[in-house]
């Protein structure tokens, strides 16, 4: 007993049972392997894919993710295919730590067996009414429509996202005739700050991915004074890599956490692209009436 009580409402908690971890899984790989790659895809969209040696080494690899590594394993194999993932990332500055956040979420990514595709917005022209058969418009919604789900990285700037992050979106319909770009996608998020502490940016994009029709994961990643988080551009493992902390946990949390929904979702694309608004009227007739009236399984639901 405490003489506060019991202040987190720990008795309302829903009881829940251990995950059960297959160890085989638990530091396996499960990325696209150059000769597996399409060699074209590889050099326009994975700037992230470091060298065998230190991709088989470094702090991803070490990384455990069983449970999430199995899903991924055995959904590829159920279907076929991989999880296609497009990342999105908000700043064309030379050192961009939104750029290097993005490539370091992308390594998880691919470690977990995802078809990770990133959108460099260079040469994107500004959101208009004239430039939508632009090669660069064109090849970022083809992108959306190919992909699954999206993980979105900005730095903040002024207190929200960037122009550079915003004209990406913008580009992206709610729909284009009957196809949806992003509706029926999952979403992660993360951000950069120069500063402190702030969620600002992470806040805005949960709200611009709910305008966009996407499922938002709950989880999300923050991290302030990026310049500290990146440090060494000839460092380890590459260099420019995310340093060892409580930030880098976060980021991996938000990346384990996407996968397992997306994985889920796409599941279940077809249910939950279906909407009452968007489906072509039914008019019950006579027959129906009668059915309505005795209700489920005959049960005469005037009697109840």
């Amino acid at each position: 007993m405490t003489t506060n009580g019991d202040l987190n409402n720990t008795i309302a908690m829903r009881a829940s049972e251990p995950i059960v971890i297959d160890k085989a899984f638990a530091f396996r790989s499960l990325f696209v392997t150059e000769d597996e790659d399409n060699a074209a895809v590889r050099k326009a969209y994975r700037p992230f894919v470091l060298n065998d040696d230190i991709a088989s080494s470094d702090w991803i690899s070490q990384l455990e993710l069983a449970k999430v590594t199995e899903l991924s394993h055995n959904a590829a194999q159920q279907t076929g295919t991989r999880l296609r993932v497009l990342v999105l990332f908000g700043s064309l500055r030379t050192r961009s730590y939104s750029r290097l956040l993005a490539y370091e979420i992308s390594r998880i990514l691919f470690r977990l067996g995802v078809d990770v595709r990133v959108y460099d917005p260079r040469d994107l022209p500004m959101k208009d009414d004239r430039q939508h058969d632009h090669p660069k418009v064109q090849e970022l919604r083809n992108l959306s429509r190919w992909s699954d789900g999206h993980f979105w990285i900005s730095p903040e700037q002024h207190g929200t996202l960037t122009a550079v992050f915003k004209n990406q979106v913008d580009w992206i319909p709610l729909s284009t005739g009957s196809v949806r770009p992003t509706q029926g996608r999952t979403l992660g998020m993360a951000m950069v700050s120069g500063g402190s502490q702030s969620f600002n940016t992470v806040n805005s994009l949960r709200i611009l991915g709910r305008w966009m029709r996407m499922f938002a994961i709950p989880n999300q990643s923050s991290i302030p004074m990026a310049y500290k988080q990146f440090p060494e551009v000839d460092g380890p493992e590459g260099g420019s890599r995310l340093i060892e902390g409580v930030n880098r946990d976060r980021v991996v949390d938000c990346v384990e956490e996407f996968v397992k929904y997306s994985l889920l979702i796409r599941d279940n694309f077809d249910l939950f692209n279906d909407r009452f608004s968007e489906r072509p009227k039914m008019v019950p007739s006579e027959a129906d009436r009668e059915d309505l009236s005795k209700g489920v399984n005959g049960v005469d639901l005037k009697r109840l």
